[in-house]
């Protein structure tokens, strides 16, 4: 319990922080600013921060930041794993109808992805079990939206993406467009649960923390059509383990799909000869209007 001389010293601070951003001329930034400063200094009066702390987590902060380069971003990391991005994606995807839910952008996309047919395979030679992809992409009314990009991107069954290897191999992931129907298909590789990096600062406050890195199983969509709200998701495999142990908090009960298994010689819908297992899963995807 601290004294009353104490609050107002500590009040004080933070009014004379806020106070110098009374000059900024953006609004906005004013109050980004403005209310940063007050909840820092809360959680700071809260705890009863300690100055040995408080450097710690400057280091935690510094080791990030080295960490962190055009292929692996450290601080989307600790936001995910903080919740801090499912909550920034709920407040700016608010419910529209029965619109898909959005999750998790993640720190693995890459823009220039190459482009495949309808039908086309994006894995690029990733290792894992063939998995045939297809849905129906709409508006909320029901109709079909021609030209939607699609695009896609996946771990292998290793839980590696292309860029944590070392030899710049483009591989599980592409983008392709709806056609005049709304429809999609594509193989990919039947997703399968993986580990965050952890080998950072991020993982190591997972352990201290007694938190597993494990992410579910999951495949990345990001869709866009003109006049339609952007959408990024993932679709989730029923019956994974890590389901409700996600470490990203991107797990949604209606993007959780049966990935159905196709034994060894099950003719493929598009006539592929397939040696051994395969699977395949239907993704019915609604965007909402860009107004929403």
């Amino acid at each position: 319990m601290t004294s009353a001389e104490q609050d107002r010293r500590e009040a004080e601070l933070v009014e004379r922080v806020e106070r110098s951003f009374d000059g900024c001329a953006d609004p906005r930034l004013r109050e980004l600013m403005t209310a940063l400063v007050r909840h820092l200094h809360g959680f700071v009066r809260e705890v009863r921060l300690t100055e040995a702390e408080w450097a710690a987590a400057i280091e935690f902060l510094t080791a990030a930041g080295h960490i962190t380069d055009d292929k692996r971003q450290e601080f989307i990391l600790l936001s995910d794993v903080l919740g801090l991005s499912m909550q920034t994606i709920a407040v700016n995807n608010e419910a529209y109808g029965d619109a898909t839910e959005a999750t998790v952008f993640g720190p693995f996309f890459v823009s220039g992805s190459p482009a495949i047919p309808l039908g086309g395979d994006i894995s690029g030679g990733a290792p894992g079990e063939p998995c045939w992809v297809e849905g129906m992409v709409t508006d909320s009314s029901g109709k079909p939206l021609a030209g939607a990009r699609i695009e896609v991107w996946e771990a292998d069954e290793d839980g590696f993406y292309d860029v944590q290897y070392t030899d710049d191999r483009v591989a599980g992931r592409a983008h392709l467009f709806t056609d005049a129907e709304g429809r999609y298909a594509f193989w990919g590789t039947t997703p399968t649960p993986y580990p965050i990096p952890h080998d950072g600062p991020v993982g190591a406050m997972l352990e201290a923390v007694g938190r597993s890195p494990m992410r579910a199983a999951h495949l990345h969509f990001m869709v866009s059509a003109e006049g339609r709200r952007t959408l990024v998701t993932h679709i989730f495999v029923r019956g994974d383990e890590q389901l409700d142990s996600d470490t990203v908090f991107g797990v949604k009960d209606s993007l959780v799909r049966d990935f159905d298994r196709q034994d060894a010689g099950t003719p493929a819908p598009d006539g592929r000869v397939i040696e051994g297992t395969w699977s395949r899963v239907r993704f019915d995807i609604v965007l909402a209007p860009a107004s929403a």
